[in-house]
């Protein structure tokens, strides 16, 4: 089962190496890793992606929230519990022939190109793992030089409200 993991934690040296640690050595990879500051400079946001046996990560999470430098530890296992993004800079080769239809796949997917080379275009798509995901096959053909992604943050939902609950989520 997938898991992701957010992590707040103390800004301090080692503490990355100590979460991390807790993974590698029960054999789990983590596939996504993402960490950032929050509001507060003293406090970061650990957000990670692992995939596991339900009982096996409640252990991992339970000693997570044993570590000095462990604030508060929220294991999202359920997508509707939680908002999840990710950050994807796609380099993709590009022809006078190949111009006006990496354009439509653009604006399709509303992701924006935010660099403009001779033989080159580098599009950015922010979105759920899915969209990242299809924007990359569909870009695949015309030729992709490079693909940096940041890996999944994620942020818990805010509770539905009485008049939310009837026709969806207020904001």
């Amino acid at each position: 089962m997938r898991h992701t993991i957010s992590v707040l934690v103390t800004n301090e040296f080692g503490v990355l190496s100590r979460v991390s640690g807790l993974f590698s050595g029960r054999g789990f990879n983590i596939e996504s890793l993402c960490v950032a500051e929050t509001m507060d400079p003293k406090v970061s946001r650990l957000t990670l992606v692992t995939r596991g046996e339900e009982k096996i990560i409640e252990q991992i999470t339970k000693q997570l929230n044993k570590l000095v430098n462990v604030i508060k530890v929220f294991d999202f296992t359920d997508d509707d519990e939680c908002i999840e993004r990710e950050l994807a800079l796609i380099k993709v080769q590009v022809t006078p022939e190949t111009r006006a239809e990496i354009l439509s796949v653009v604006e399709i997917f509303r992701v924006k190109i935010v660099d403009i080379c001779h033989k080159s275009y580098t599009i950015e798509s922010t979105g759920d793992s899915v969209k990242i995901h299809a924007v990359i096959e569909m870009l695949r053909p015309f030729g992709i030089k490079e693909i940096v992604r940041t890996g999944q943050v994620a942020m818990a939902r805010s509770p539905k409200s009485k008049d939310s609950a009837k026709g969806g989520r207020k904001n």
